[in-house]
């Protein structure tokens, strides 16, 4: 059992990874020599993987896991948190814009009786379009998920062991860590952190991915998109009802004949794309339902090195 473990899923880092070693080392020793690192490779197609080898040969706290696809991020982490065995945990990710040197600050402030403790980043070094759509993101999340997750929190915290045994226990299909650790509830402190520029390359965030993030995640959480459509419904029948007595009512009193042919084509095509997303919410919410139903693994793991 070690006192403190490091998760990082790993895309792509073959140019940060020895640096990423390096600073975690010197930082998490002023806390403790008892720590592991977990490094979850996530299929990335360069050699992240071989790198990981050579630190775990070198230092046997260093342990390798590689997923035999790409899963994804949250997957990636839950493989980091299902093989830790940490007393407290730390998750960051792999481009070195979560600072290791962060990481005495935020095991200081746990130990002040929070089991989470959040890294909040007050200047991000993301472009403008990736903040305006992380923006519009959480802002869309927090509202449709009845949650509110802070924009400023990426996945960089420090967690009780009592959490992650928690978060082990959670297995539905659709993976937000995020998301997961804040609907458990346990008391939660945050800290300003130093946001660093990536070292190299660009995130592997594309818009597309966001929106499927925000879809995977609200239907995970909430059912407000069914009930926002019911409501949506309803509004169309009152305003519908009422057009319906305004004109039967000029019809009785002032003996207008009923017009308006390319209205009501107009209508009835807007009513039918209507229905038809309504049918596509159902039906993404019953595929979903089918997903979780089938009880496949999160992930599979290809190769490990020095996981028990």
């Amino acid at each position: 059992m070690s006192h403190i473990s490091v998760v990082i899923p790993v895309y792509k880092a073959e140019k940060s990874l020895y640096e990423l070693y390096d600073r975690l080392c010197t930082s998490v020793s002023t806390i403790t020599d008892d720590f592991e690192i977990i490094l979850v490779e996530d299929c990335g197609g360069d050699r992240s993987w071989d790198i990981i080898l050579e630190l775990a040969e070198k230092d046997s706290r260093v342990k390798g896991i590689q997923f035999s696809r790409n899963f994804g991020q949250h997957y990636g982490i839950t493989a980091g948190l299902d093989h830790c065995n940490g007393d407290w945990v730390i998750v960051m990710d792999c481009d070195l814009q979560d600072r290791p040197e962060e990481i005495p600050r935020l095991y200081e402030k746990a130990q002040k009786g929070y089991d989470v403790v959040l890294a909040k980043r007050k200047n991000r070094q993301h472009g403008f379009f990736k903040k305006l759509t992380s923006k519009w993101f959480y802002q869309v999340f927090n509202y449709l998920a009845d949650l509110k997750y802070d924009a400023e929190v990426g996945n960089f915290r420090i967690i009780s062991r009592q959490v992650v045994s928690n978060f082990c226990n959670i297995r539905e299909q659709l993976r937000f860590f995020g998301g997961i650790v804040d609907w458990m509830g346990y008391p939660t402190a945050s800290i300003n952190v130093q946001h660093d520029a990536r070292l190299e390359g660009k995130s592997t965030y594309t818009f597309k991915k966001l929106c499927k993030l925000a879809i995977d995640t609200i239907i995970a959480y909430s059912d407000k998109p069914l009930r926002i459509s019911i409501g949506f419904g309803f509004f169309i029948s009152v305003v519908s009802l009422i057009f319906g007595c305004f004109i039967l009512l000029r019809v009785l009193f002032y003996g207008s004949s009923v017009t308006g042919w390319a209205s009501l084509i107009v209508s009835l095509y807007f009513l039918g794309g209507i229905i038809i997303s309504i049918l596509g919410i159902i039906g993404i919410y019953l595929g979903k339902t089918f997903d979780e139903t089938k009880k496949r693994p999160l992930y599979v793991i290809r190769k490990s090195t020095n996981v028990n």
